[in-house]
């Protein structure tokens, strides 16, 4: 059967723990959204740029302290590698952050900055997932996974607490999130589910990177060769398949999925910059993207605004000036 899903204690107890580190987040009204009311969760405010710091502080957190004095070991797409190096700066502890050899300079960089050591590999999971492991075997290092760990679920799961403290009952319609290896999404259905059972929970992924809606819909994981999700510009949303983990609480408490174009995305980066002056990465933005091109009908939600989360703002500065340069900005409500 495997491990029980997350439930909301655990949550809470995270969010105890992360307090006074992560930023509370609000809830900011999307300008010209059309005719559906959408309130944006910019995660991008917190101080790694990403939500990746609430699992990532809570995982370390609750090491104990001898395996705080030998380390913590992260593979990542990037955002989770800058979260785990900020966390355990913050908790003195040393760290090794494996990334795939296309990360963004922007992203590792600031692993580097934070004083984490970073090793690059060939870009597909199994590569990173391997030399995570070979770290933590040699060094005595302990993994701090990136999604697929119940501890990491319950820290992005306190963003659900704070949806559901901030959207009086029954809470919003739906609460759209970005979808990569499902900790996300995972955490956030645990809690919402708990206090607003009446809202949707709505998986978002690229179409180019889609193999967690095709996993939803089989009900099976299934697994995207790494040269087809390299092909999305959502550089974190390019993990080619779920965790065994996030994928039961995804079909235990998600509603349902959608994918968005790469157009899509990079209107709403333009969008979110230009009339809510938030600053969002491509996979950042992807469920602002549906929120703005999917109709209520489609993503199957009533009365009530939809939550879109934006999850990441660590954009390459050349392409948001690409992007801003450009004269796209046409969607439909």
């Amino acid at each position: 059967m495997g491990a029980e899903l997350v439930t909301l204690a655990e949550v809470r107890a995270a969010a105890r723990r992360i307090g006074g580190v992560i930023v509370r987040t609000p809830l900011v009204p999307l300008p010209a959204a059309g005719p559906a009311s959408v309130l944006v969760k910019p995660e991008s405010l917190q101080p790694t740029g990403a939500f990746k710091l609430r699992g990532a502080y809570n995982a370390i957190s609750m090491l104990p302290d001898d395996a705080k004095g030998r380390g913590v070991v992260a593979h990542s797409s990037g955002n989770h590698g800058f979260a785990v190096a900020y966390a355990a700066a913050l908790l003195g502890v040393r760290a090794a952050i494996v990334v795939p050899d296309n990360a963004p300079a922007i992203k590792t960089d600031a692993i580097q900055a934070a004083g984490a050591e970073l090793i690059r590999v060939r870009p597909a999971l199994a590569a990173r997932v391997e030399a995570a492991a070979r770290i933590a075997h040699g060094r005595g290092y302990t993994e701090i996974p990136p999604f697929d760990d119940r501890r990491v679920i319950a820290g992005q799961g306190t963003i659900g607490l704070e949806i559901a403290a901030d959207c009086a009952p029954p809470g919003p319609a739906a609460v759209l999130v970005p979808v990569s290896g499902g900790g996300l999404i995972s955490g956030i259905a645990v809690a919402i589910k708990a206090l607003r059972p009446q809202t949707r929970i709505i998986g978002v992924e690229p179409e180019l990177a889609a193999d967690a809606l095709e996993s939803f819909r089989t009900g099976t994981r299934v697994a995207w060769p790494a040269s087809e999700v390299a092909r999305t510009a959502a550089d974190a949303l390019r993990v080619e398949q779920l965790g065994e983990l996030t994928f039961r609480h995804i079909r235990a408490l998600v509603s349902d999925f959608v994918t968005v174009t790469e157009q899509e995305m990079v209107a709403a980066v333009r969008l979110l910059a230009l009339r809510a002056r938030l600053v969002a990465e491509p996979g950042g933005a992807a469920a602002v993207a549906a929120s703005l091109f999917r109709g209520a009908r489609e993503l199957g939600a009533g009365d009530g605004p939809l939550v879109a989360v934006l999850s990441g703002g660590n954009i390459d500065p050349a392409l948001l000036s690409r992007i801003l340069a450009s004269d796209t900005e046409s969607y439909t409500g």
